[in-house]
């Protein structure tokens, strides 16, 4: 029996650090493609210089692909393969098509756009070439120290030692931890009841956006100080900033969903998928990157 051959695209990335070795301890030969160079110490993992937008070098005949990176660029890039063999396909979307449809800020409306055309572009691509596929849509990542929302908060905190906590942030969140996405991927694969369908994913807890901040105040390993801010003085700083507050992240979508519950009807996962993420209780090594192998 030949050994299974996985083309894993976004191998260094936050859920990437944590696939990849999972499926080296399975016995999987690895490709693993990264932008930048790279070398490994295991004899099955083989890193691939590579970009989906651009190029990726020919591949050998593949069992399985995992997408971990942008779903746009990957449907572009399989729309123009030729693949070898019949392999599974499992990709990453973002529960931001869903979420940020209705934002008030135009750019968040226009990402939600482009994210439901890249899942229309995967459909259509893989029924061409007969590939069997499916979608993963999960809400806020944590869990390798690369994501650009908690982990930048956790370390500027743990730098300048100081904490702004929003008590008035009522918002339901369900933060999911990228190791666990890593587990659903070897599930998904598998599993004939996923072929063709899109799955949305949080993780194994709902909490109000305050209590998480909170929760990750307490993950750092040095001293704190807890200053409350007041939500009408975001939307000040917000009115002040102009432009350049967007540009940090300070819009007025985001403002606007600290009140709205951000939540996955994951039901459908826990069904087929045996999907059972941990609860959100971060440590200080969350905030620190898995070496790569």
């Amino acid at each position: 029996m030949p050994v299974p051959r996985a083309l894993v695209i976004g191998g260094s990335g936050q859920i990437g650090r944590y696939l990849v070795p999972q499926l080296l301890d399975s016995g999987h030969d690895v490709l693993a493609v990264s932008r930048i160079p790279r070398s490994s110490r295991h004899a099955g993992l083989h890193w691939l210089q590579g970009d989906v937008f651009v190029a990726l070098p020919a591949l050998p005949e593949l069992h399985m692909i995992f997408s971990l990176g942008p779903l746009d660029g990957f449907a572009a890039w399989l729309a123009r393969a030729r693949l070898e063999g019949k392999p599974r396909i499992v990709a990453f979307g973002s529960m931001s098509a869903s979420s940020k449809r209705d934002s008030p800020d135009p750019g968040e409306r226009a990402l939600a756009q482009s994210l439901r055309q890249a899942e229309q572009a995967l459909a259509d691509a893989a029924a061409r070439a007969d590939l069997p596929w499916t979608l993963l849509r999960p809400t806020l990542i944590y869990g390798a120290g690369l994501d650009r929302s908690l982990t930048p908060l956790a370390r500027r905190a743990a730098r300048w030692h100081v904490f702004p906590l929003l008590p008035a942030a009522r918002g339901l969140r369900q933060p999911v931890h990228a190791e666990d996405l890593a587990t659903l991927c070897r599930a998904a694969i598998n599993r004939d009841a996923a072929v063709g369908r899109s799955f949305d994913l949080g993780g194994g807890e709902r909490l109000a956006f305050a209590t998480m901040l909170e929760r990750i105040r307490q993950s750092l390993p040095g001293w704190t100080l807890p200053v409350p801010v007041p939500l009408a003085a975001l939307h000040l700083a917000l009115r002040l900033a102009g432009g350049s507050g967007i540009r940090h992240g300070l819009g007025p979508g985001m403002l606007a969903r600290l009140g709205t519950d951000l939540l996955a009807d994951d039901g459908p996962a826990r069904q087929h998928l045996d999907w059972s993420p941990r609860p959100f209780h971060p440590r200080a090594a969350t905030w620190v990157p898995p070496p790569l192998i």
